[in-house]
């Protein structure tokens, strides 16, 4: 796999960032693109290691066949290098940008903390596939005759709704929003994603007979019950869209606001949309010239750090109720599995201060309006520690604590009493269907994503939808092509 003594000779290399300085300027992709000869050369680092621990079970949800196409890629032939890994992976300029890499914590050159640049090579040979030309419609060399309809159009409904169409179906997916890609489109910034990637992708698959339906919400404006009648199988993918529940004092202030609408306003006024949301309703939320807490330590609190920067917040400042992590994990007793180690993302490394072993205990205001976040240190059970409370000035809070499931108005509520619902152990509400079948409690409805499996990643949703996508067209034809 690639060059037998590549990962001796050559030194780890990932693409580099513009300065902070020059991006929180503005809100486009920030990354700076490597030639492919330096491309190559990373892929040659790829070591024949034996087990390959990368594409799964511990690296890749999607299992990409990451040292096949890393051979591919050092040995110059970039056109078979996108068939494999699109055989795997549906949208690899997706996770190429946003996926958090656990491949790359799986690689067995972690282990000296040098992995090969997987997610750095991914995303290369995705844009040189439409540089080539490669990324065009495939569309099915015979129908069947079969309908299908998807809830939701974000990764997990994307993938599902290309791979069904694909397989001769008649697809069409039912969004909520003006424009497809979900919480991908509208929840992840510009700034990590531009969403003419997304907009690409959705020509591809209606030049594959996929038909797309916006503005409409399945339980409220069209009942799942005329779509079951209408159609041989429906799949929700709705995702997970909850906020989960602060429950801290003084959130009702003015200035003191849920991540999500936050987010999906800013990316609707780059889109060049009206910034109302139908999920997401919000006065306008602008960070110019405010003090800003933002309560969570995930990535959704990062993207509101990043979003606050750009919008010219003055202060930036970031709560985690967890310890700080250790600078490295001990390899021997984590390795391969993801490691709990102090990361610093983009967004935090343009400013933000931030707090650990913190709680949030009131957000206090004048007049009705904030003014300040009160807090406190914890103990190692987050318990509060006498005497040590303190006050962050703050003109914005965001709480990015996480969700706990599907929205409630819309196919939820209104089959409530047909569709299980499960409470998972991170308190979350979701949707109940086996990673098998993908089957829920109501004949020919199905559900993936986030919605059954519960807050997740990008790559998680994808191959939720795939796996989805075969378990239907099985279900409809009596067997399937289509890989899981």
């Amino acid at each position: 796999m690639g060059k037998v003594t590549g990962f001796l000779e050559i030194d780890r290399q990932v693409h580099k960032y513009q300065p902070a300085s020059d991006r929180i300027r503005h809100f486009r992709e920030f990354t700076l693109p490597m030639s492919d000869k330096e491309v190559e050369k990373q892929a040659a680092r790829c070591m024949d290691c034996g087990i390959p621990y990368c594409h799964g079970p511990t690296g890749c949800p999607v299992h990409n066949q990451i040292p096949d196409w890393n051979d591919l890629v050092y040995n110059g032939d970039w056109d078979n290098a996108i068939r494999n890994l699109h055989s795997t992976n549906n949208f690899p300029e997706f996770t190429g940008r946003i996926c958090p890499a656990p491949c790359e914590e799986a690689c067995t050159l972690n282990l000296e903390d040098i992995p090969v640049a997987i997610k750095t090579i991914e995303q290369a040979i995705a844009d040189k596939a439409y540089e080539t030309g490669h990324i065009r419609p495939y569309p099915p060399e015979k129908k069947t005759g079969k309908r299908v309809a998807v809830i939701g159009s974000g990764p997990a409904g994307m993938a599902a709704a290309q791979q069904l169409g694909r397989a001769g179906h008649d697809v069409h997916v039912y969004e909520r929003e003006s424009r497809p890609g979900g919480l991908m489109r509208y929840g992840i910034p510009d700034f990590k994603i531009e969403k003419h990637y997304i907009d690409r992708r959705i020509e591809q698959m209606q030049g594959e007979g996929v038909s797309f339906h916006c503005g409409v919400n399945v339980g409220v404006d069209k009942p799942v019950a005329q779509l079951l009648a209408e159609y041989d199988a429906v799949l929700y993918c709705g995702g997970s869209e909850t906020p989960r529940p602060a429950n801290i004092p003084g959130d009702d202030l003015d200035g003191v606001h849920d991540a999500m609408p936050y987010l999906v306003q800013q990316n609707k006024r780059i889109g060049g949309e009206p910034i109302q949301s139908v999920a997401w309703p919000s006065p306008p939320i602008v960070a110019g010239g405010q003090h800003v807490v933002v309560v969570g330590g995930g990535d959704t609190a990062s993207d509101c750090v990043g979003t606050a920067f750009r919008q010219g917040a003055v202060r930036v400042t970031q709560l985690d109720i967890r310890p700080q992590p250790p600078e490295k994990e001990d390899k021997l007793s984590v390795w391969p599995y993801w490691a709990t180690k102090m990361r610093t993302s983009s967004s935090q490394a343009e400013g933000a201060e931030r707090e650990f072993q913190v709680a949030t205990l009131e957000f206090i205001g004048e007049d009705g309006a904030l003014t300040g976040v009160k807090c406190c240190e914890v103990d190692e059970k987050r318990k509060p520690i006498a005497g040590t409370e303190f006050v962050i000035r703050a003109d914005l809070a965001f709480i990015a604590i996480g969700f706990a499931g599907p929205a409630t108005v819309g196919p939820v509520s209104e089959l409530a009493g047909q569709m299980k619902i499960v409470i998972d152990t991170r308190r979350s509400n979701n949707v109940e269907a086996n990673d098998r079948d993908y089957q829920t409690s109501v004949e020919k409805l199905y559900a993936a994503g986030d919605v059954r499996r519960g807050q997740s990643l990008v790559v998680w949703a994808i191959r939720e939808g795939r796996q989805a996508a075969r378990s239907i067209d099985e279900a409809l034809m009596g067997s399937s092509v289509l890989p899981r």
